[in-house]
Parts: structure tokens; C-alpha cells; sequence
């Protein structure tokens, strides 16, 4: 049934002390202050790209933590606020667009706002999109939770013309509706107070709830009753819990289940009934439903101006044309690897160079015990230092910069139909590119897919990836050596591998593909705070788990080697450095060391040969293929520490075992197809 065809939906209180909007109720209040020690809990909620982290990072400054949910891989930031002689811990939830099952993020959500109950929650709206972000708005509405609304991102909903009446849209959601432009700072005193005073009166404010259609809200209320008489402990609305039955919620069935059949079986004799009347799904006429709501709500309280097309609009005609698009997709992406291999080359030789008066920066095979050890560990310092600074710091900066710009979300979505190809969508690029960094975070970053399926998919494929230590490799062995040419066609040959190897583990990995959401924000100019604060938050994780492990893991290899116990490798490895892939003897080694930071395969290389002209000892071709086979072969220890945290041992091992595999393979035939061309 068409839209157009369905009951006009009406508005209903959800609580009684509430007789219009929140000001009826807020001008009465008597001023509250906080008690001594008092601690409030405020989560911010809301889509993705409506300016939540802007607000997080402006209410909580430096005080604020990034980790993971208990038992899940999406990340969650807490900060700390002190307002007015309150102590606030400001959540900053995941950025979704329902509460459906249909991602970790929105289960993630949910879940805390049912069981952990935050003294209020701050739902953010992008003022330029109030129509689409109105459907998240009502779900809110329906938890019966105390809420206020911050209406942001006025700027650019003047610029395209938009004026939006506030104080109506407050009476008619019934909760606090504060105007703001974040990335300025104005409006949050007035918004952070309100949430403050929302979470002082607790159920006196929890808005007014959308009532459906008659035929959905007959149903929806005696699903109500029936559990209120069940005396169900869900922890949620029992209103909210009725409408996610009737719209077949998975998780919400398995909860009720597990304490009555009763009201499930229910549920889904009314979902059919529903279902009758309509001609289709339950839980497709309660979202048509809710959005003809959120369209009615939109079209009271805003009102559109005619305006010219902005720069902004043309340049996202350009950027998402079928044949521009990919064009500029390509300059983005070259451009940012260019630039930050041309300033990490010159940086790190000025490092190198500067550290090498304290130490030699080569690692030490040979001498006293502890002077290996000590050698190894202030190496593994060197590379640290040579490899953030240089080449992760910019590289993280300007991608943070393009991310910020709304550039980056225009190449992600030029790149959907390819990523499709390998089982992904075009939000895979975004942790992609991140790789050719440092795989680390880029495995972090892989919490941006939707699904389990997905984020294991792009892991796979992050890993075959040339970060800025394999370019290190690469340029040191082929560009020094051989030449430019031969360097350039192994990132080539390496992106025909990634597409190859992902065709295969998509139908290795089960499950389905889902298609791209993802908001795409108007062009603007690049906040310099928020790139700075995403760069050291992308870089940070480098330093906390990467610097140990470069320290730690360099220091023993060098002494295990020192002491004869990694020399029988070079003869256990031979049937297959030497003989499959024609490399030297010595080359078991180097991939042991490898294994820890996959530069030492061209920084041991030195002391082992005695010279750093390695053309003297190896050929163009056994050059070339050291540096392939080290460009796909088992990730770092720190890639392969930050698949465990994510995936567990497992899936971290076969991702392992599979570069492994595909590095000897694919080595094997590259040496026999070189000597045809040297």
C-alpha cells in the first residue's frame, strides 16, 4: 500500500507530567544543584556524520578514553566533562541510523541505553537532513527515555536555505531542541545545561512517542498490555519491546522468548494480521510509517528557500560523476601516497642520520651480549621514531584532512561496484588506504563495515597491502637497484593479488554482502582540531603497541641470533628459499627478522653482507623477488597481535597462513618468469 493511502498518524504523551512542549515543564522547575561527588552519565547519539565527535571532543577535551564495548570490536569513547559543579562522563555512542540488529553498532547502542540507563541522552540531528534523521529520532522517542535534541549543523542549513523553527519542534517532540553549530562551539553551553537539567528531572521529561496508523497501533498497544502483564524484566519500554516484535527483531524475540512464548506467539499472530492489511512485511509498514511521520514533522517546521547552486554542489557533481569521479578518486588516492612517501623519504634519512651519532642504527650481529641487546632495542626505537614521524604522522594527517573535507566518502563511494566485487562495499577503501600507513590501525579501522563477514574480508585484504615499512623494502631493494619501473609494477602486481586473493575469500568466508550506506556531508573546510585530534588518535595505537614490539621484539631476535640459535633457519628454510624461490641462503633469516619489523630484512642485510651494495651479492632478479615474497608473507607481530584482539586466534592464524602460502606460490612463479625478462 502506498503511503499516501495510510491512516494519518497522531502524536501520544509518554508521560503524564507533560502537557506541552519541555518549556511548560522547564519554567516551573526549581533550580537544581548538584550534591557533593554527584556523577552524571550523558550519551551522545545520533548518525553518522551529524558532528557527534565534534561535540564529544569540544565537551570532554583531553579527558576522554578510547577502547572497545565489553565482548565487542566497536569502539567506544568516554570522556569525563565538569560543568557548573557537575562531574558528566560523556558517551559517545556509534554513529547508526535505527535500532535493528542489522550491525554490531546498533546492538552496541541499544544495549547500553537499555541496561546501563544514562541520566540523559543528547540525540544529534544534522539541521541540513532533518527529514532523514528524524526516523532515528522517533525510535528515541519510543524507549521512553529522557532525551534532548541537538540541532545541529546550522550553518549549513542556512547555506542551502534552510530555516528550521526550534521552539516547534520542541512542542511537538516534546523535549529540548538546542540549535548549535559545533565546529564553532555555539549553542553547547545552552546544550550541555539542558542535558543537565533533562537528567536531574529524569521521567518527567521523556517526549511524546509516535502513534502509528490504527491498524499498527491497535496492535502495538495491546502487545504493550499483554507484556505489562506478564510482568516481563527486559530492561526496555515495553512499547518499544512491542513495535521490535512486530517488527521481527531477532534479538528482542530471543529475549522475550526466554521468559514467555507467550507474548512472542502473539506478536507474530498481530505482525500477520498486519501483514493481511498492508500486502506486505510488518516491519516495512511500521518503517514507511515512521517516515511519512518524520516527513510530516519536517514539513511543519521547516521551511526551504530557493538558493543557486553552491561550490559545494558542483564539486560533488564532479567528484561522484561516472567518469570524473573515478578520476578524481585516483588523484585523491595518488596524491596522498606521493606526498607522504616524498616527505617520509626525506624526513626519515634526516632521522636515520640524526639518531645514528648515538648508535648505530644497523642492526649488531656480532660483540658482547649486551651490547646486541642494546643495539637491537635502541634499532628497534630508531624505527619507531623513523617510521611514525616520517611517514605515519603525514600520511594520517592528510587522509584525516580529505576525511574531514567530505572528499574521502565520494571515493569510497566510487569504489562501491569494486569493492562488491570482493565480497565489500566502498566503505572498505577507507581502512584500506589507511594500510598503506601501517596495517595496525587499518585493521582497526575495519569496525567501520557492517558486519562480522565484512570486517574479516577487509582484514584479509589490509594485510596484503604495502605499508610504509614494506616501502621501505621495496625502494630499498628494486627502486635502489633495479629501477623506478620494477618498484611501481610491484604495488601493480600487488593490487591484482589483493583482488584476486579477496574473489577467493569471499566464497571461502560464508554469508552475504550487504549494500553502501553511508552519509555523505556537504564539502567544507577541514577543521584543523579534529584532524589533529583523528591523527593522534590513529597514531597512537602505533605507539602504545607497535613501539614495545619493535623494542622488545628486535632486541631478542638479534640476541637469538647472537647466540647461534636462528642460524640452522637459513638451512631448515633452503628447500624453499633457495631452491623454489632462488633466493640466497641467507634469506631465512632476513624473514625471520622480518617477522618483527619487515624493514630489518633490508636494515640486516648490511651487516650480514658487509656492504649496503647489494647488487654486489644479488641479482636483479633474486632482488626483486626478496622484495615481493616480503610484501606478502606473514604480517608484523603487531598486525598479527591487532587481528587477534580483533578476531580472536583463529581467524588471526589463517589470515597468517594464507599470506604465507600465497607469498611462496606466487615468489616461486615470479622467479621463474624474471629470468626470462634478466
Amino acid at each position: 500500500m502506498s503511503l499516501s493511502k495510510r491512516p494519518q498518524i497522531k502524536l501520544v504523551s509518554n508521560s503524564l507530567a507533560i502537557a506541552g512542549s519541555c518549556h511548560d515543564t522547564t519554567t516551573t522547575k526549581k533550580e537544581k544543584r548538584p550534591s557533593d561527588g554527584e556523577h552524571i552519565s550523558i550519551a551522545l547519539a545520533g548518525n553518522a556524520n551529524v558532528g557527534k565527535s565534534v561535540i564529544f571532543n569540544h565537551l570532554t577535551g583531553s579527558h576522554q578514553t578510547i577502547g572497545n564495548w565489553p565482548g565487542k570490536t566497536v569502539e567506544r569513547a568516554e570522556g569525563t566533562l565538569h560543568f557548573d559543579g557537575y562531574d558528566a562522563s560523556i558517551i559517545d555512542l556509534p554513529g547508526i541510523y535505527s535500532f535493528s540488529t542489522f550491525s554490531l553498532e546498533e546492538l552496541v547502542t541499544r544495549e547500553y541505553i537499555a541496561h546501563e540507563k544514562p541520566n540523559a541522552i543528547i540525540n544529534v540531528i544534522g539541521a541540513s537532513v532533518l527529514e532523514r534523521n528524524l526516523y532515528f529520532t522517533l525510535q528515541l522517542l519510543d524507549m521512553d527515555i529522557p532525551l534532548v535534541i541537538c540541532l545541529n549543523q546550522m550553518d549549513i542549513a542556512e547555506s542551502k536555505g534552510i530555516t528550521i523553527d526550534a521552539k516547534k519542534l520542541e512542542t511537538i517532540l516534546g523535549v529540548p531542541v538546542i540549535p548549535t553549530v559545533a565546529s564553532r562551539g555555539r549553542g553547547l553551553h545552552e546544550l550541555i545545561q539542558r542535558a543537565l537539567d533533562v537528567a536531574q528531572d529524569g521521567h518527567e521529561t521523556k517526549g511524546n512517542a509516535v502513534k502509528f496508523g490504527d491498524v499498527v497501533e491497535t496492535r502495538i498497544e495491546k502487545l504493550t498490555r499483554a507484556i505489562e502483564s506478564e510482568q516481563l524484566n527486559l530492561g526496555y519500554a515495553s512499547r518499544w519491546v512491542a513495535i521490535k516484535l512486530l517488527e521481527d527483531d531477532s534479538e528482542i524475540k530471543k529475549l522475550v522468548g526466554s521468559e514467555s512464548e507467550k507474548v512472542v506467539s502473539t506478536s507474530e499472530t498481530m505482525a500477520k494480521e498486519v501483514e493481511d492489511v498492508y500486502k506486505e512485511s510488518c516491519f516495512s509498514v511500521i518503517a514507511s510509517e515512521r517516515y511519512s511521520k518524520a516527513n510530516q514533522i519536517a514539513a511543519e517546521v521547516q521551511r526551504q528557500e530557493a538558493v543557486k547552486a553552491t561550490f559545494s554542489d558542483r564539486l560533488d557533481w564532479f567528484a561522484t560523476h561516472k567518469v570524473f569521479g573515478y578520476i578524481t578518486a585516483f588523484v585523491v588516492i595518488a596524491g596522498l601516497l606521493l606526498w607522504t612517501f616524498t616527505v617520509g623519504n626525506y624526513l626519515s634519512g634526516w632521522l636515520s642520520h640524526l639518531l645514528s651519532f648515538f648508535e648505530s642504527t644497523n642492526p649488531k650481529l656480532t660483540g658482547s651480549i649486551g651490547a646486541i641487546l642494546w643495539n637491537g632495542a635502541f634499532g628497534g626505537i630508531v624505527a619507531g621514531v623513523t617510521l611514525v614521524i616520517p611517514f605515519v604522522v603525514p600520511f594520517y594527517f592528510v587522509l584525516a584532512a580529505i576525511e574531514d573535507s567530505g572528499i574521502l566518502t565520494r571515493v569510497a563511494f566510487m569504489f562501491d561496484n569494486f569493492m562488491h566485487s570482493m565480497g565489500l562495499h566502498g566503505k572498505a577503501i577507507i581502512p584500506m588506504i589507511l594500510g598503506y600507513g601501517c596495517n595496525v590501525p587499518a585493521i582497526y579501522g575495519c569496525r567501520v563495515m557492517g558486519t562480522r563477514r565484512e570486517k574479516l574480508l577487509a582484514a584479509f585484504a589490509i594485510t596484503f597491502i604495502p605499508c610504509t615499512a614494506r616501502t621501505i623494502i621495496i625502494l630499498g631493494l628494486v627502486a635502489a637497484f633495479v629501477s623506478i619501473k620494477w618498484a611501481l609494477a610491484l604495488y601493480a602486481i600487488d593490487l591484482v593479488v589483493i583482488f584476486a586473493l579477496g574473489r577467493i575469500a569471499l566464497r571461502v568466508v560464508p554469508g552475504k554482502s550487504t549494500g553502501l550506506i553511508m552519509e555523505m556531508h556537504p564539502f567544507r573546510v577541514p577543521s584543523l582540531s579534529v584532524v589533529a585530534k583523528q591523527t593522534w588518535a590513529r597514531t597512537k595505537s602505533l605507539i602504545f603497541m607497535v613501539f614495545p614490539i619493535y623494542v622488545i621484539g628486535s632486541a631478542a631476535v638479534q640476541g637469538l641470533y647472537a647466540l647461534g640459535w636462528l642460524g640452522p633457519i637459513n638451512h631448515a628454510l633452503s628447500p624453499v628459499t633457495v631452491t623454489w624461490l632462488g633466493l640466497p641462503l641467507i634469506s631465512g633469516i632476513l624473514l625471520v627478522f622480518g617477522l618483527i619489523r619487515k624493514e630489518m630484512i633490508v636494515l640486516t642485510l648490511v651487516p650480514l653482507l658487509g656492504t649496503q651494495n647489494f647488487s654486489l651479492y644479488l641479482t636483479q632478479t633474486q632482488l626483486i623477488v626478496l622484495a615481493f615474497v616480503s610484501m606478502l608473507y606473514i604480517p608484523c607481530v603487531a598486525t598479527i597481535t591487532a587481528l587477534v584482539k580483533e578476531f580472536g586466534w583463529k581467524p588471526a592464524g589463517a589470515i597468517s597462513m594464507a599470506n604465507l602460502v600465497s607469498a611462496i606460490l606466487l615468489g616461486g612463479v615470479a622467479v621463474r618468469l624474471l629470468t626470462l625478462a634478466f
